[in-house]
């Protein structure tokens, strides 16, 4: 059976009247890919900021590999070995896309660097390998503000990736994406991902997409998970497909 690297247990936190988290339990497998769905305000980003430091639980703790992180700041958490890519990819917009990569790389070392002296860091080999890994590379050079929705996102894992983690949280990979890229996109990200042996777990609003790349699926509502299973077997539940997918 495979490791848990993530475990959260009787997770509950409220925003007034909305329950967001209601005894949420969750175990996350080392090399599976995670999808969590629901509707809009079911708790599904709260959960992936609540595992990331962004947000504390008012009841419940999580852990990762054993260790209780609940309490944790956000950069711990990531040096820990969890990293997170948002909807909107954070870039830099007005510089390149190896300045990016290097800005990260410089800022995770702890060391400061102006971005004349980017070029001189012993990382630039390792950053480029991950722009080769999610296949823009070509784009190097580029400032982050002309590439497209699709390729800011490439960039923000190759970002997540350089943080050497052991997962991955990413909200909505696919979101603002056009729908003729957005299985491209995706198979190169779970490419990355399973050459750098990199868990995953993504909210997705995009049921073909949790169809074809997910292992299992939880199913977020009111708070609570109200499935969790193989997308088979999840995804045709009469149920879901009424309140969640609409159909």
């Amino acid at each position: 059976m495979a490791n848990v690297l993530l475990s959260a247990k009787g997770i509950t936190i409220r925003f007034g009247g909305v329950v967001a988290a209601d005894g949420i339990d969750l175990d996350v497998y080392e090399g599976e890919s995670l999808a969590i769905i629901g509707p809009n305000g079911a708790g599904k980003t709260t959960f992936l900021n609540i595992s990331t430091g962004y947000l504390k639980p008012q009841a419940g703790s999580v852990s990762f590999l054993g260790r209780d992180i609940t309490a944790q700041l956000p950069r711990t958490i990531t040096k820990l070995g969890i990293a997170r890519a948002f909807q909107i990819p954070q870039l830099f917009l007005d510089q390149t896309v190896i300045e990016n990569m290097l800005i990260a790389a410089a800022s995770l070392k702890g060391r400061p660097s102006g971005i004349a002296a980017l070029s001189s860091l012993p990382e630039v080999a390792e950053m480029q390998r991950l722009l080769e890994l999610v296949g823009i590379e070509e784009f190097a050079g580029r400032r982050a503000r002309e590439l497209s929705e699709g390729q800011r996102k490439l960039v923000d894992i190759a970002l997540a990736l350089a943080l050497k983690p052991r997962l991955l949280l990413m909200d909505e990979p696919t979101s603002g994406v056009a729908s003729s890229e957005k299985f491209d996109i995706m198979d190169i990200l779970i490419g990355a991902l399973a050459k750098e042996k990199v868990t995953s777990v993504f909210v997705e609003h995009d049921m073909d997409v949790v169809e074809r790349y997910a292992d299992r699926v939880a199913v977020w509502s009111m708070g609570k998970i109200q499935k969790l299973g193989a997308p088979a077997q999840v995804l045709t539940d009469a149920k879901v497909r009424e309140h969640v997918i609409g159909i």
